[in-house]
């Protein structure tokens, strides 16, 4: 019997769930310095030579659908002994001048394009032309194959730690038996597998009772045993209830399948230093980050709700050293604090917010499944994706209204074919009710910021990797008390000051407070304002798409002071063909 696997209720869900408008696969935009000695030709063919001797490391390489009868379950892997590697690694050239705008623009055409269901779920791409000499990579994985974690995972099969590529012992000759799967087959293997996902269900059920019930008696303890004080500070200190639907934005409405792109990268190193003086995490930062973009982006336009927005967060359920190639993962929901003017308060109750989550998290993590019983899913999960979009549910029945993804990357420098990467920009997914994806990943010392969003609802998605930069910005001021205070404290070896002391010291003394500034605020502070920390040695790099009519951004340019009165946007009318 021809060897397969099957696919989980999540796996199978990323392909029930695609359409036309919303392709389900995650993908990633990368910059390498030539390899040594490059002379414009042949890096190509060296790279679909280095793949072809590295596809056994994944199976995601090698495997490809095996669809049930009248889908009756989720569909199984099988192997594949017949991959045209001429279709899944391609050669592309920028037309002239080259520009970072334009590749960027590229990626986003690309990552609206379906993968072929026939074939292994994976396209490569080497594109060539840019003014600057680089030489850009952009590849495309299903969903149904990796989660973000299996996605770094297969990054490390492909690329080295070295420039010299490292010796890969070749695969054992195997023979498939069949190209294609019989109908018995395939529904004794449905089968059998529905009856060990039920079996696993019921011994599951013995160990979430028990969780349950110790969570409920230790808070109903932790209750009893609390003064009045600390009663008092619990509810203060509660986070916001996550039941609830999600304000009306720009972001939640029914998509198309065109995309918008824009990337931002800022230093990683800053962004660890400046968390652990105020007493947050990298996670902590990055939603604080991406708050104060999204609410001085709709303030600009007169579009920020009065209620905060909800932001959707994936956890990852895989444990440490796994790399599977499947998708382990749940969700949360985070209150981003957009209502809050002052930035040290929306700190604060960001930081409440993740910490209520890991709390939960940290009880239930153990007996969340990752798969059970699919028989019928592709018929209900379909069904319902389909009329969630075209029956305009998405623009009421509002669950959150971005999605922000942290993960991640390499802490060395990586290569492929002697070239060295210098830039990793995540693309992600765009949904029906949720047009704006921004996920991060980290990459050496950089932080770097991939924002994709369907075009018809985000046309202007580089003003808002504008606004991202400018809150990097604010941040630098809104900490550097606390920065100043570790320092003085690292230097003389007394207790630094509690980060919660020097963040409200930081609010009281950072210019351009919210109840003195103008409508349009979260601006950054003017060039040597008081009290600003000190530079950092690489300034942020903002790559931008789909550039505004009214707006034409410049290369290096300083965040303008905004002007008194701003204007709406209004929305671009965008035709059916690119």
């Amino acid at each position: 019997m021809t060897q397969m696997k099957h696919l989980s209720i999540v796996d199978g869900a990323f392909l029930h769930m695609e359409s036309a408008e919303m392709p389900m696969h995650v993908g990633s935009l990368n910059l390498f310095e030539p390899p040594a000695g490059y002379g414009g030709e042949g890096f190509y063919d060296l790279v679909k030579e280095h793949v072809a001797r590295r596809m056994h490391l994944a199976p995601v390489f090698t495997r490809k659908l095996a669809l049930m009868p009248f889908d009756l379950a989720n569909p199984v892997w099988i192997h594949d002994d017949d991959i045209d590697l001429d279709y899944h690694v391609r050669y592309m050239v920028l037309p002239k001048p080259g520009s970072i705008e334009q590749l960027d623009a590229l990626a986003a055409r690309l990552h609206s394009m379906l993968l072929d269901r026939s074939r292994p779920l994976w396209e490569f791409y080497i594109i060539e032309g840019l003014a600057d000499g680089r030489i850009g990579f952009y590849g495309k994985v299903h969903h149904a194959a990796v989660d973000g974690q299996a996605g770094v995972a297969l990054a490390t099969s492909l690329f080295d730690l070295t420039p010299e590529p490292r010796a890969v012992k070749p695969p054992r000759e195997a023979r498939a038996n069949t190209y294609q799967l019989g109908v018995a087959e395939l529904l004794a293997a449905a089968l059998t597998n529905q009856i060990q996902q039920i079996v696993q269900s019921v011994k599951l059920l013995p160990k979430v009772a028990s969780t349950a019930y110790g969570a409920a008696k230790q808070a109903i303890a932790a209750r009893r045993s609390e003064s009045k004080d600390d009663r008092a500070a619990r509810k203060a200190e509660a986070a916001p209830t996550r039941f609830k639907l999600a304000p009306a934005t720009p972001f939640n409405h029914s998509i198309t399948n065109q995309r918008a792109f824009a990337a931002v990268s800022l230093p990683l190193p800053e962004v660890k230093s400046i968390g652990k003086a105020v007493g947050a995490s990298i996670n902590d930062v990055v939603l604080w980050l991406c708050s104060t973009a999204l609410r001085s982006y709709l303030k600009e336009g007169s579009e920020l709700p009065a209620k905060s927005l909800v932001a959707g967060v994936p956890i990852s359920l895989r444990q440490e050293g796994d790399t599977t190639a499947n998708n382990q993962v749940a969700g949360t929901l985070i209150d981003l604090g957009t209502e809050i003017a002052d930035p040290a308060a929306r700190l604060k109750a960001i930081k409440r917010g993740t910490a209520a989550m890991k709390k939960e998290m940290g009880t239930f993590r153990g007996v969340i499944p990752t798969d059970f019983p699919s028989l019928g899913s592709p018929w209900l999960i379909s069904g319902l994706a389909s009329l969630y979009g075209r029956s305009r549910i998405a623009d009421w029945l509002r669950i959150t209204n971005v999605t922000i993804s942290n993960v991640p990357g390499s802490r060395v420098p990586v290569y492929l074919c002697g070239a060295r990467m210098t830039d990793y920009y995540p693309l992600s997914i765009v949904v029906h009710g949720i047009a704006l994806n921004i996920t991060v990943q980290s990459h050496v010392e950089q932080l770097c910021f991939g924002l994709i969003a369907c075009r018809r609802a985000v046309p202007d998605v580089h003003l808002l990797g504008e606004h991202l930069q400018r809150a990097m910005a604010g941040l630098r001021v809104l900490v550097a008390p606390a920065l100043a205070a570790a320092a003085a404290a690292a230097a003389t070896g007394a207790t630094p000051v509690p980060a919660t002391a020097t963040a409200k010291a930081a609010k009281s003394s950072a210019p351009g407070r919210a109840k003195s500034r103008r409508p349009r605020a979260e601006a950054p502070a003017r060039p040597g304002a008081p009290g600003r920390a000190a530079a950092p040695a690489r300034q942020p790099r903002l790559r931008v798409v789909a550039a505004s009519p009214r707006v034409a951004p410049a290369k290096n340019a300083k965040p303008a002071k905004p002007a008194s009165a701003a204007k709406p946007r209004r929305p671009r009318p965008i035709s059916a063909s690119r």
